[in-house]
């Protein structure tokens, strides 16, 4: 189940999963880390991380599925642990006041899950609104007698308005794709502004302009219900806290129009997945598309059963550039730690995919509050 990598390493750190590449086991390698790695497919239980941990343990990769809660950061902690790093971009898994707590700094993978993440939500899209999935599935059955001017009519998204929730760097990729490639209107509703993307559509909209087509818009929401009333598709790019857990629920559900399209890449609990089935059943026309559950790997009763759902097995950050990016980001973070570096105080991290990377720790979330000095 467990299987060692240099083993004459002098500190010991923990992977709670096989991860591709081999860049980021020569990171470790060289910060002198004997590296433990669990190669069972199986999502690991606390009692399984715990042993894992046993009374010595350095640092430790984690999944997403896994649940980093102050047991496991205690076991770390006793283990003379310094350093935990999630193999995701986001951390809604992990506690991270009871690993500040207890000392122990905690690393994520962000920045290289931005474009194929934002790719695999306009995969969704154009799935959900053009019927792909179910009719392959019609194919497939051998249902396909010819052409008809009724088979499969789905949506037409040219021109429509897209809302997103959630402004942040995947909310904003997709909408450059979508608002570039579709010439779609935008609302975006976020806490707070984002300029770059106000200005890159109104910049884009005045390139139409002079080319004599319709420019496109980018408008501010402020009230979640606005946007769900006035847009034709949804796309869920917000964290999960408790703020959003359920932010969709069916009461926003029925004010979106009967054809709406909700498209989800971010966090499965966002939307309350039983009043979805429900409001599908109710809603044929209504379509959603989904990488995301909200008690993966197991979905709700009925889900599997609507036509106008596409479902696909959280693969949105599924590219091998992007996967092996995340392990050289969460080596890196171990390694950096293990080695006394500083952290990396940028939101720019692709120099950690060079062949001279910097001396820090690429992305560390709780440092301030640990007192981690930043890199100059």
């Amino acid at each position: 189940m467990w299987r060692i990598y240099n083993p004459s390493g002098k500190k010991r750190v923990i992977v709670t999963k096989e991860l591709p590449g081999v860049r980021w086991l020569d990171i470790l390698t060289r910060a002198d880390c004997k590296i433990e790695i669990c190669t069972s497919t199986h999502v690991l239980q606390p009692d399984q991380i715990l042993s894992a941990i046993g009374s010595h343990c350095d640092g430790a990769i984690g999944q997403l599925t896994e649940n980093w809660d102050s047991g496991l950061f205690a076991a770390l902690n006793a283990a003379h642990g310094a350093v935990y790093s999630n193999y995701a971009a986001g951390f809604d898994n992990v506690d991270i006041h009871a690993a500040t707590r207890m000392k122990i700094l905690v690393g994520n993978t962000p920045g290289v899950l931005t474009e194929p993440t934002a790719e695999m939500a306009v995969a969704l899209t154009f799935a959900a609104a053009r019927r792909v999935g179910e009719s392959e599935r019609f194919l497939r059955a051998g249902l396909f007698e010819g052409w008809l001017p009724t088979l499969f009519v789905g949506e037409l998204l040219w021109c429509k308005t897209l809302g997103i929730i959630g402004g942040g760097r995947i909310g904003h990729a997709y909408a450059r794709m979508m608002v570039e490639g579709h010439k779609m209107n935008l609302l975006y509703y976020d806490p707070s502004p984002n300029r770059d993307l106000e200005e890159y559509v109104a910049a884009y909209g005045e390139f139409l302009r002079s080319q004599g087509q319709q420019p496109v818009s980018c408008r501010r929401i402020t009230h979640l219900e606005d946007l769900l009333m006035e847009a034709d598709c949804i796309s869920i790019h917000t964290v999960l806290n408790q703020t959003t857990y359920h932010l969709i629920d069916a009461q926003r559900m029925a004010l979106m129009k009967d054809n709406a399209i909700l498209i989800n890449t971010s966090r499965g609990a966002v939307i309350d997945e039983t009043a979805l089935v429900e409001h599908c059943r109710r809603h044929p026309n209504f379509r959603a598309g989904l990488d995301v559950y909200e008690e993966e790997p197991q979905l709700k009763t009925g889900l599997t059963e609507l036509d106008n759902v596409v479902l696909v097995p959280h693969i949105g950050s599924a590219t091998m550039w992007t996967r092996q990016g995340m392990a050289v980001l969460a080596a890196s973070n171990v390694a950096g730690i293990i080695m006394g570096y500083p952290v990396w105080d940028h939101s720019d991290v692709s120099p950690f995919l060079s062949d001279d990377p910097p001396l820090a720790a690429p992305s560390i979330v709780n440092a301030k509050e640990l007192g981690l000095p930043a890199y100059r």
